[in-house]
């Protein structure tokens, strides 16, 4: 049923496909399409605006026009089908989803290079966001390293600067679904007893959701960890480096 009733309305030119508002909206009506913002469905709508302080680009704004009638059925059933996305382990042991804890290596050999590689200073797998469980044994009172996964290539020393000592986990707030990295980390800051979180993210707009999820998730799980925000140019240079209370 169709009534003229007040919905959020994005502005092509101006939305850069940052993500931002897809976590900013608590019905999960948002989602990344195409590099930009969508609405997915008219009926997972209810038109408050929640999301528009969020768009650092002023691409949403409230209009009225003839559209579904918000559903808030619709909108659980939504939600519970986003959360049923969440990758579970694999009954055949994928080694993507097995998990491992290891000690960093010291050293690596680099066959056929003059000069030898720096040991590699992962501790465990997986190291994917979506794969990693938030009871995962790795977790428990660790220094976790949330990072773009555009940084390790981008930054030449990533694992002695960044993730040495500490637990990583690697996504991208524009291709994956940012609902699920919210409920994936509210799970962990509940569970995991952290010690300290470090975001570190590139340059590029689309990066900027993943400090707002660990954000959103620390206010839905409770905590008050504050964390460090590193921004890294596309040729591997510190842009900035703040503590986000």
């Amino acid at each position: 049923m169709k009534q003229v009733r007040k919905i959020i309305q994005i502005d092509d030119e101006k939305c850069n496909g940052c993500g931002q508002c897809v976590t900013g909206c608590a019905e999960g009506a948002l989602a990344i399409v195409d590099g930009k913002a969508k609405v997915i469905s008219d009926n997972l709508c209810d038109g408050l605006g929640a999301c528009i302080g969020e768009c650092p680009q002023d691409a949403l704004q409230i209009v009225e026009r003839e559209a579904e009638v918000f559903d808030e059925h619709a909108v659980e059933q939504h939600l519970e089908a986003q959360a049923a996305k969440q990758p579970k382990a694999m009954a055949c042991g994928c080694p993507s989803a097995q998990i491992q804890s290891f000690a960093p290596c010291t050293q690596a050999n680099a066959p056929g290079r003059q000069i030898p590689l720096q040991g590699s200073a992962l501790s465990h797998w997986p190291v994917q966001i979506r794969l990693v469980p938030p009871t995962a044994p790795f977790l428990k009172g660790a220094d976790l390293l949330v990072a773009a996964d555009c940084v390790p290539v981008a930054f030449p020393t990533f694992h002695q600067e960044f993730l040495r000592g500490k637990v990583v986990m690697l996504g991208c707030p524009k291709f994956d679904d940012a609902q699920s990295y919210v409920e994936k980390f509210t799970a962990i800051f509940k569970a995991a007893g952290l010690k300290s979180i470090t975001v570190v993210i590139m340059e590029v707009p689309c990066c900027a959701g993943l400090p707002r999820i660990v954000e959103i998730a620390q206010r839905e799980a409770g905590t008050h960890i504050p964390f460090n925000l590193v921004v890294v140019s596309t040729r591997g240079n510190i842009l900035q480096e703040r503590k986000v209370a």
